[in-house]
Parts: C-alpha cells; sequence; structure tokens
C-alpha cells in the first residue's frame, strides 16, 4: 500500500471550481494505491507494470525500483546516434543495437533527433539496456505505432530471455496488446492492483506468456518495390537489371525484400546480392526467416545458393542455422565489399 499526498493551494480560481462541482476543500490531496508487491527478489527476467492512465505505474514503479527507474536519455543533436553511448567499445554497441532491433548502419550515422519514433524508442531501449543490472522503462512503447510496439517487443523478448544480455527489464505501460509479445514473467495490473497469474510453460516451467506466431507470406515482387527499401541498405541501393525480386509480407504489408542474381560464369548458383529488413521490424527474424526460405526454394530447383555479407545479423543467423555452411572467409573483403571483412555462406 502506498499513500500519495499533495498540497492544494487556495485561490479564486479554486474556490470557483470547489463551488461548481461540489468538490471538498482540504488542506491536501489523499490517494491511498494498494497492490500486491511482484518478486522482486525470484530469478525472473522480464516484467511488466501495466494499467490505464492515471492509475498510478510511474508512482508505484519509482517506489518499488527507485534508482532503477529511467524515464528516458539526452541525446546529443549534433552527433551521430553512434557517438552516443559514452566510452562504450564500438563492437558492444552494435552488438545492442543489432539486438534490440535496431540494424541499420546508415541511420546509425544520423543524429536522433531525425530518426521515426520506432528507431528513437529503439535507441533508448539500447541506452538502458546498456546499463546492465536492473532496468525500468517508463512510456514503453507510448510513442510508437501498434504494429511497431509489437516486433519491437519481441525482438527484446527474445535477447533477454535468450540471455543475450545480462539484466533484468521491467517495462511500465498503459498498453495490454505488448504483452503476449514481451512474455514477461510477471505483471502487475494496477487496474486491479493484483500480480497476475502468467501460465506455465517451457521445459523449466517458468510463468510466462507465449508470444504468437510471425506469419510471413513470399511473394516474387517488381524490382520497383525496391525503393521502399533501398534507403535501410548498408551498401550501395543499386540493384542489377537481372535481379530476381522477393517480398515477405506481414499482416499484407511488405516488411523485407531480398534480390537474388546468377553468379557469372557459373551455372545453376545464384547468390543474395540484397536483402533488407525495414527497421519497424527488424530483431524477430523476418529477414532471417526469407534468407532460408529462398534458400530451401533455390535448393529444391536444383539451384546452389549462397550469401556473401558482413552485417552481424546475417553472420549471427547462417553460424548458428544447420541449413548454412560457412565456403569463405575474406578477411580484406571481395571485390564487391570495398575493404570489409566478409563471410560467404552456402544453403546446404
Amino acid at each position: 500500500m502506498l499513500t500519495l499526498s499533495c498540497p492544494i493551494y487556495p485561490s479564486y480560481r479554486v474556490h470557483q471550481v470547489a463551488g461548481l462541482f461540489d468538490v471538498p476543500l482540504a488542506d491536501k490531496a489523499e490517494r491511498t494505491l494498494q497492490f500486491d508487491t511482484p518478486p522482486l527478489d525470484a530469478d525472473w527476467n522480464i516484467g511488466c507494470i501495466v494499467g490505464p492512465s492515471g492509475s498510478g505505474k510511474s508512482t508505484i514503479a519509482r517506489h518499488l525500483f527507485k534508482q532503477n527507474y529511467s524515464t528516458g536519455y539526452d541525446w546529443q543533436n549534433d552527433r551521430a546516434v553512434i557517438d552516443n553511448f559514452a566510452d562504450l567499445p564500438i563492437k558492444d554497441i552494435i552488438q545492442m543495437l543489432t539486438l534490440v532491433g535496431f540494424s541499420s548502419p546508415p541511420s546509425w550515422l544520423k543524429p536522433y533527433r531525425v530518426l521515426s519514433n520506432g528507431e528513437k524508442f529503439r535507441c533508448d531501449l539500447a541506452q538502458a539496456l546498456l546499463q546492465g543490472g536492473r532496468v525500468v522503462f517508463d512510456e514503453y512503447t507510448s510513442v510508437v505505432d501498434r504494429n511497431v510496439a509489437q516486433i519491437a517487443s519481441a525482438a527484446l523478448a527474445k535477447a533477454i530471455h535468450g540471455k543475450k544480455m545480462a539484466c533484468q527489464f521491467v517495462a511500465v505501460t498503459c498498453h495490454y496488446d505488448i504483452l503476449d509479445w514481451l512474455e514477461p514473467d510477471w505483471i502487475l495490473d494496477t487496474a486491479t492492483g493484483n500480480v497476475a497469474a502468467v501460465p506455465l510453460c517451457g521445459a523449466q516451467e517458468r510463468r510466462r506468456l507465449r508470444r504468437p506466431n510471425i506469419e510471413l507470406e513470399v511473394f516474387h515482387c517488381d524490382r520497383s518495390l525496391w525503393t521502399m527499401f533501398k534507403p535501410y541498405h548498408y551498401l550501395n541501393g543499386n540493384l542489377a537489371k537481372s535481379c530476381r525480386c522477393y517480398s515477405a509480407l506481414w499482416n499484407g504489408q511488405p516488411v523485407a525484400f531480398c534480390a537474388v542474381i546468377a553468379l557469372q560464369g557459373l551455372r545453376n548458383w545464384y547468390r543474395v546480392s540484397r536483402i533488407v529488413t525495414l527497421p519497424d521490424y527488424q530483431g524477430v527474424g523476418i529477414g532471417s526467416a526469407l534468407l532460408d526460405t529462398l534458400g530451401g526454394m533455390y535448393a529444391k530447383q536444383g539451384f546452389r545458393f549462397s550469401i556473401t555479407a558482413s552485417h552481424p545479423s546475417v553472420l549471427s543467423h547462417c553460424k548458428r542455422s544447420e541449413h548454412w555452411r560457412a565456403s569463405q572467409i575474406r578477411k580484406t573483403g571481395s571485390e564487391n565489399s570495398r575493404g570489409r571483412a566478409v563471410v560467404s555462406f552456402e544453403y546446404c
């Protein structure tokens, strides 16, 4: 139980409103919040304080977590996003930005102020999570649309539950639609004051909601769709005229794009020329799913299929997957990689 109070300052208008609406005047206003305490000392990864506006979420979060409570970060408007992470090694910064689903190197070079709301939200998440320990993030997903909120929540849950970052994360939000995607271990609903029971699941019988499936449709598409994805590719935006183009759709909207081209001088061998997932949908494996789908499709038709890349998320997926075999490592890059270290993988 938490009792809040604030003084009432008498004035002519205050007395006017009190008289018009029969509001009793006192020296101070008081309110009592009654709520169950979540399992703060237990072994958990993600918690959530959720409830309607004005129900005391932020107050309860500050009361329970004190110094771990976060309301945002100051970003330098004349510096690139990547320069706003103190003295951390560039490898750690890139890894965290990728884990929260902000995997677009061109956007890393921009100031925070010009990013989309979804990109800003993920940058704030990265700043909070890089602090380590216990992180309490207020106004979680409040400034992004609901599709972006759900994908961002799934990306965060994937990273934290997968032990890719060592922290306990508490989301403070008025949105109930992200709960299944965030997969919290406990939920404090300030509308009732109760810690909601989360169903048991998983090999270790942890209490966690189950994330909805992300069902994609993959289509052969016209090359004109590339204009939608071109700004987010980390190389140049050129697309060869002989490319075959494919798109992955989620809820009827294009969210990922892949261009495939025949290898010159090698019969029945195709490689990925471009693959991009829109920033708002990164971090949950959509690009990887599209890549695996096309690899399987070409393999069934009797073709060899490969990709040469330097992007951390592509390399990480191919190294983990049983469907991809590393065929060549070029530490000094290749003809098209301009001095960057690249790895080539072939679909098995």
